[in-house]
């Protein structure tokens, strides 16, 4: 459906009573033609902004370049909606728009920003906050267009940016011919420079391609405004309940949205980098090494805090507050429900409350973000943790070793691992019955789910099971056992090095962060004939080392390359006997079966983490944890287009999951894009990683490179690119 018939149908099932918005509908909505140039020209003033209607978002650069490529060959490319107003409450896609937006874009946000920013030259914020450049390559001869890359800069065959062309037709004809003509050796024909003319008048003439704009008039109703942007988007990119109620926000009070946003955005920078991004002098972010956080993470604190729901669907139907028979808004009852919502921003967002949640995580034992599997399970830890400071009065030394005890029981027992909304309902309506201002009785209501979950059963049966699983980098019982170790100020296996250093996040990437194999990955495949990648990368056969211990291990089996790690390391036998229990090693390992030895060390990893849970219980855990608030700079990313670049990864190349249980066809495509199971395109590696719902590894940590019957995981390609 286009938005001339939606807006058609939209008057047709509104004019009647029971819409409840506005009685002359038609007369709302109009359709009126626009050129590009002044689309373009219009958002670059500033007449045409971006209100607080959508998340920032730019399309793959693919994408654009398929955009660009149909205008020029004169194909429909969609409407635009645009909300006619001279509000403020606005978000500006250029850099610098000295005037007030008369026209905000309900509607066609990729389509104008990529518009704006390839025509334009200008960086524009992705929906990862960061700035990034859409060059958009042009070959004259074949009438092509492609995404930028190092190959097009350098070649006398294509114009690399096309924005220059649009800045300057004449000029940058003249540059490109003269290029060609040098690299040819050659002056081109009356026939070539005369075709050269008409490509070049053709590529100019994109500015005067037009857009239907379907004009929605200032006098429309908010609420009319707010359902709008939310059928005309559900058709398309499906949305959830975090963003009808963000669209609901940003109409009724964008001053929120904003902070929202603001809060998201700053999760990603230290103080230096805000300030310098901003404009203004920020002194304290919410960066943290466990959470980058999204807008849907604060609606979700938000609606448990002040409307005391964890259903997100129940808290936007609150918001909306119609009546089931007439359908009308109750105007009274929705700003009751908004002003709850208020009220719990300031306490989501509270700099003290954030700094002792995230120390809370620290006290758990764990040290980033890929340590806990699952931002779930800290969203609704903190909503706990919010509800233990503000309605219990829990003292904070109390409450950050209660909540570090609980947010470890979710981890390992997968808590909010399905059916998340319905657990938090749950946990809600647990603390509902206590008064407020009980301290004690909270923190004996989390202790009491602690207990009933965290048997002795559970764990001399389920934590062992639990492990039994490859991919240590994906597994929950895993990656407690890390936090163990953390907790008991363990070294690394056979070193004189805290765990809780190697597991220092401020650290560049590291290769083979999760640790390295008892058993040789040779020496199963050749000597024991033991090929299923699944049992090589058992979670029980990794140990948490130093790369210069791994060369020396080699592809010896255990039993030749144990003793020699003994003589020459020198440990005393309390070290030895410590090293033996932190790394869950049973005496006379080293002769054991491969299967064996995965049974034994499965139940001893299980001690050592239920040690390490009663150690946290006892309050006498011994963890080192650095102070992130010193919020040092961030070692700079490395993405799928640096990797390409670098030439460490081509088209063709497959990608596949650290974790082999986790089977997905991914390939890098012509177009520099990873592509999963032939149908999603993504031009980073994050994205591809929360497209598979992944959200506490980054990209470069969850993808590995296919090398015949070898997984190289991204994280070395990228060592061998930093080191370089």
């Amino acid at each position: 459906m286009n938005l001339s018939d939606f807006a058609d149908q939209w008057a047709a099932q509104n004019t009647s009573s029971r819409g409840g918005y506005h009685a002359d509908m038609a007369s709302i909505f109009k359709t009126v033609n626009w050129q590009v140039d002044a689309l373009v020209n219009g958002i670059a003033d500033g007449s045409i902004q971006l209100p607080e209607l959508q998340r920032p978002f730019v399309w793959a650069n693919a994408k654009v370049r398929d955009l660009f490529d149909s205008m020029y060959r004169g194909y429909p490319v969609g409407e635009l909606m645009f909300w006619d107003t001279d509000t403020t409450e606005a978000r500006t896609i250029s850099t610098d728009s000295p005037l007030r937006g008369r026209h905000q874009i309900v509607d066609g946000q990729q389509r104008l920003t990529s518009l704006y920013a390839t025509i334009k030259g200008q960086p524009v914020r992705d929906n990862a906050y960061r700035s990034r450049n859409i060059a958009i390559s042009f070959n004259p001869f074949t009438e092509r267009f492609e995404v930028w890359t190092p190959a097009f800069r350098d070649s006398p065959q294509w114009i690399a940016d096309i924005s220059k062309v649009f800045d300057s037709t004449i000029r940058e004809k003249r540059t490109f011919q003269r290029t060609w003509e040098k690299a040819e050796g050659r002056e081109m024909t009356d026939a070539e420079e005369e075709r050269l003319e008409e490509v070049f008048a053709r590529l100019s003439e994109m500015k005067n391609y037009q857009f239907n704009v379907v004009h929605l008039d200032g006098k429309a109703d908010k609420g009319l405004v707010a359902d709008v942007f939310v059928r005309i988007n559900s058709e398309g990119m499906r949305l959830n309940s975090s963003d009808y109620i963000l669209t609901w926000l940003s109409v009724f009070w964008p001053e929120g949205r904003e902070e929202i946003e603001q809060f998201a955005r700053r999760s990603r920078m230290t103080p230096l980098g805000a300030t310098e991004s901003e404009g203004v002098s920020v002194r304290w972010t919410p960066i943290n090494p466990f959470l980058k956080v999204e807008p849907s993470h604060l609606v979700r604190a938000m609606v448990a805090i002040g409307q005391g729901r964890a259903r997100l669907q129940d808290a936007y139907t609150a918001l909306q507050a119609r009546d089931p028979g007439t359908g009308k808004a109750d105007t009274e009852r929705m700003f009751a429900q908004l002003a709850q919502l208020q009220g719990a921003l300031p306490i989501v967002t509270d700099p003290l409350n954030w700094g002792e949640f995230i120390h809370a995580v620290q006290m758990a034992g764990f040290r980033s973000g890929r340590n806990v599997t699952s931002t779930l399970n800290l969203i609704y830890s903190y909503v706990i943790f919010l509800l233990g400071r503000t309605r219990f009065d829990v003292d904070l030394t109390r409450l950050r070793s209660v909540i570090a005890r609980w947010l470890f029981m979710s981890q390992l027992t997968g808590r909010y691992t399905g059916g998340s909304e319905s657990q938090l309902s749950k946990e809600l309506d647990l603390l509902s019955g206590i008064a407020d201002g009980d301290a004690d009785g909270f923190v004996a209501a989390l202790d009491e789910v602690i207990g009933s979950e965290l048997t002795a059963d559970y764990w001399r049966f389920g934590v062992p099971q639990l492990l039994h699983t490859s991919g240590p980098a994906l597994s929950p019982a895993y990656q407690c056992y890390l936090a163990a170790l953390n907790i008991l100020d363990a070294d690394m296996f056979m070193l004189d090095m805290r765990v809780a250093q190697w597991m220092d996040p401020s650290l560049p990437v590291q290769k083979g962060l999760e640790g390295h194999h008892l058993f040789p990955r040779n020496y199963l495949d050749a000597t024991l004939g033991i090929t299923d990648v699944k049992r090589i990368n058992q979670a029980a056969n990794y140990a948490p080392t130093d790369w210069n211990t791994n060369i020396q291990i080699s592809d010896e089996p255990p039993a030749r390359y144990w003793p020699a790690l003994l003589a020459g390391r020198r440990l005393s036998p309390e070290q030895l006997e410590r090293q033996m229990y932190w790394h869950a090693l049973p005496e006379g390992w080293e002769q054991l079966s491969y299967d064996d030895f995965l049974h034994e060390r499965r139940s001893r990893m299980a001690i050592v983490i239920r040690d390490a849970f009663d150690r946290l219980s006892s309050g006498t855990a011994a963890g080192r944890i650095r102070d992130f608030f010193a919020q040092d700079a961030q070692p700079a990313s490395v993405g799928l287009a640096d990797l390409i670049e670098a030439g460490l990864l081509r088209p063709g190349d497959l990608l596949d999951p650290v974790d082999p249980d986790w089977v997905v066809d991914a390939v890098i495509s012509a177009d520099n894009e990873l592509v999963i199971d032939g149908l999603d395109a993504f031009d980073d590696l994050d994205q591809a990683a929360r497209h598979l719902e992944v959200d506490h590894l980054s990209g470069l940590e969850f993808w590995a490179l296919e090398r015949g019957d070898e997984l190289v995981p991204l994280t070395d390609l990228a060592t061998t690119l930093q080191r370089d």
